[in-house]
């Protein structure tokens, strides 16, 4: 049975725009901290703030982007039952594999999209991938610089040492708010094709 994505696709787009508005105010915080002698208390409350607020919008998003990302694939189960690698549960199950969830997830993506296209068993066209790419690429790496500036900065001792983890703290941000836009447009073509491809079937039956 089809289920329809759309209302959790508005809910994941809006709060993957807050996400990036936080993102900008991350990168100009931590380039603003870069330019000026902070104190470590400073540094601490700065990060601690930024990083609550962040969490909190990361585990929001994160909920409602796995139920849209299954409901998807719950879809692309009834068009292309035989185009998949994996079963329906991996569509959630993935996301929470160490290191396996840097690329599993990016294959049902594809499996997704391709099943739902008017014709799922015909092969990629030119380019036809690269949104997908583009954002698996930028979260991949955010996910990759995260993890340096949080070591930097559990380690920092002097200022020079919280100034470079600003840094990488401004990049992380950076590339996130990247990957947050790309996402937003892949929930939005994803969902729209799932729409249409779905009244068409209704219209057909019709």
């Amino acid at each position: 049975m089809l289920r329809n994505p759309n209302g959790l696709s508005y809910a994941v787009v809006a709060l993957l725009a807050v996400t990036a508005v936080l993102d900008v105010i991350a990168v100009l915080a931590a380039l603003a901290l870069r330019g000026e002698p902070w104190a470590e208390g400073q540094a601490d409350l700065t990060v601690a703030l930024l990083s609550l607020v962040q969490l909190l919008l990361y585990v929001a998003t994160v909920v409602l982007w796995i139920v849209w990302f299954h409901r998807t694939r719950l879809n692309a189960e009834v068009w292309a039952p035989a185009e998949h690698s994996r079963t329906t549960g991996w569509a959630i199950g993935a996301w929470f594999i160490p290191f396996a969830n840097l690329w599993i997830p990016r294959n049902i993506a594809a499996e997704i999209w391709r099943a739902s296209r008017p014709d799922p068993s015909a092969p990629d066209a030119s380019g036809e991938l690269r949104l997908l790419n583009g954002w698996w690429t930028l979260f991949v790496l955010e996910n990759v610089a995260d993890r340096i500036a949080s070591r930097l900065y559990d380690k920092a001792e002097t200022a020079d040492a919280y100034v470079d983890a600003a840094s990488w703290l401004a990049v992380s941000n950076a590339l996130n708010l990247a990957a947050a836009v790309l996402a937003i447009l892949f929930v939005r073509k994803l969902t729209s094709m799932q729409h249409l491809k779905a009244t068409g079937m209704i219209s057909a039956a019709q």
